[in-house]
């Protein structure tokens, strides 16, 4: 009785998912055809945009954590990308690692200090566009230090988001770069937990209007 009541729940279940699969589209919107980009001002996908990051551990292994919910604006024109002009905001209390400890030791005084500095922000100073790579030059802000940064950007994709994600045009890009994180007062470990510190950028950017 219980086995046939289970068989009907889940026939029930799928005849009510029935519909929603159907509607689901069978192609990605996001195409790597630099023709789709079109100008204007974006903003960053939060939800879709990560700023990794990577240290060697006292010469045994490699360490990753991350940041998310990362804010800003690009404003593009494919016509004269070296127009180009990127701003983003980092917030510190999104660090993540696979350690709570760890997690809660880098966001604490003897590393970002996260409760004095919340934010951290990237602003561009310069974009050199070969093809559909770019070298982004910056001033990097953290901990109320800037220093000039580079990274090296990748154009991934572009295109439509589906309409029940509001639809925008939507263009994304794959970057990395290194930072010396004692040039911004983040000392400790040091050199036991050497610089640079590996970056690996993933973000989306909406357009606006």
């Amino acid at each position: 009785m219980k086995k046939t009541k289970s068989l009907i729940a889940l026939a029930i279940l799928a005849a009510a998912a029935a519909p929603i699969v159907a509607q689901m589209p069978t192609e990605a919107p996001g195409k790597p055809d630099p023709k789709r980009v079109t100008a204007g001002t974006y903003a960053t996908d939060p939800s879709h945009t990560l700023v990794g990051w990577r240290v060697n551990h006292m010469g045994f292994n490699d360490y990753f954590g991350q940041f998310g919910d990362v804010k800003g604006s690009l404003v593009l024109d494919p016509a004269k990308p070296a127009n180009a002009k990127l701003d983003v905001t980092i917030p510190i209390a999104s660090l993540s690692t696979a350690s709570a400890a760890l997690t809660k030791h880098l966001s604490g005084a003897d590393f970002f200090d996260a409760a004095k500095y919340p934010e951290a922000r990237f602003v561009s100073t310069s974009v050199n566009v070969t093809g559909t790579k770019a070298v982004i030059v910056g001033n990097l802000t953290i901990k109320g230090i800037t220093k000039p940064v580079t990274l090296d950007a990748s154009f991934v994709g572009a295109g439509k988001g589906f309409p029940q994600a509001g639809g925008r045009e939507t263009v994304g890009f794959h970057a990395t770069g290194k930072v010396n994180r004692g040039d911004y007062g983040i000392a400790y470990g040091l050199p036991l937990v050497p610089d640079p510190v590996l970056i690996d950028l993933t973000v989306a950017f909406e357009k606006q209007g």
